[in-house]
């Protein structure tokens, strides 16, 4: 790559960077006006016009607030902790195949799996270096609950990689020209949309923010900044799953104006769930993923392994 093809790589980068952060102040602004509506309330509406520039109101503030060290924790963990989750969070979104591909990555899928097993040492991190035992609590509970569910993610994506015989995100629009994944594959894309909300603690499996028995989890002692990071990271990452679930099930031919339209549903989605379905019981949820999608997943992926079998055998034997 010379100088030019360099920069030029960078500055759509930061480009990325900065409509990732504007589309999460929004979505931030959606989720709170829906939420209101489902409370027959107004939601923000004092600052701009209808609220609009309340994210941005609050994210100035909040940055401008001390950052408060509890007494004997672990300074320099507590201190980078939340950087390294937006990093980790942004660093994802390269992945997505765009029109204009910045990298094309011939490995999405692995790299995924290494971004999403990474976000559990985030939260240890974070819930250690806090010496707060409502941090290391929501830790602890979060760590179970993410693995457990990253277990049955892995097996789905292994199951759709082996469907498409690749590893890259652009082969999916190319088998889903004519029908969709959704038709085809609706238990297990029900399986992945929940092992998404709970991969994500979004209700009604945010067990880590049980604010009547852990307040508010492993980030209880964050302030100011780093409250804000982890804050911009947990959006940005909801935003990028409704983009994964669109490239997955809902592709098409490109990802044009339908495409982002979907991926406006799929992020009210999550936004409608949390105002409506109330809180999971915690065995509950562990019982869910390991007697019930861990199974399924498990039987889609030795069905589409001995069904691509089957169709080498078959095309081998023609040859």
């Amino acid at each position: 790559m010379n100088n030019l093809e360099i920069f030029s790589s960078l500055i759509v980068m930061i480009f990325l960077i900065i409509m990732v952060l504007i589309s999460v102040a929004f979505f931030t602004l959606l989720e709170r006006k829906v939420l209101g509506f489902m409370q027959i309330r107004k939601g923000p509406l004092k600052v701009g016009f209808l609220g609009i520039v309340q994210p941005f109101n609050d994210a100035i503030k909040l940055f401008n607030k001390e950052f408060v060290f509890p007494f004997k924790s672990n300074y320099f963990l507590f201190f980078f902790m939340p950087s390294f989750s937006m990093f980790l969070s942004l660093l994802t979104w390269v992945l997505i195949p765009y029109t204009l591909v910045i990298f094309n990555f011939k490995l999405s899928f692995l790299f995924l799996l290494s971004c999403l097993s990474l976000s559990v040492y985030f939260m240890v991190f974070s819930g250690w270096a806090s010496n707060s035992n409502y941090a290391k609590l929501g830790m602890l509970r979060g760590m179970a609950q993410v693995i457990s569910y990253e277990v049955s993610l892995a097996l789905i994506l292994l199951s759709l990689m082996i469907l498409i015989m690749g590893f890259n995100f652009l082969d999916f629009f190319i088998y889903q020209q004519i029908v969709w994944f959704l038709f085809f594959l609706f238990p297990l894309c029900l399986c992945t949309y929940t092992s998404m909300l709970a991969e994500l603690n979004r209700a009604p499996f945010d067990f880590i923010e049980g604010e009547s028995e852990l307040v508010s989890g492993f980030n209880i002692e964050y302030s100011s900044g780093g409250f804000a990071l982890i804050f911009l990271a947990e959006y940005s990452s909801i935003i990028f799953m409704s983009m994964l679930f669109c490239v997955f099930f809902l592709g098409g031919l490109s990802i044009d104006f339908f495409f982002f339209l979907k991926l406006m549903i799929i992020g009210f989605s999550f936004i409608w769930v949390r105002g409506t379905l109330p809180r999971y019981r915690y065995d509950k949820l562990m019982n869910l993923t390991w007697k019930f999608y861990l199974p399924i997943s498990l039987n889609y992926l030795f069905f589409f392994f001995s069904f691509c079998l089957i169709i080498c055998n078959l095309i081998s034997n023609q040859n």
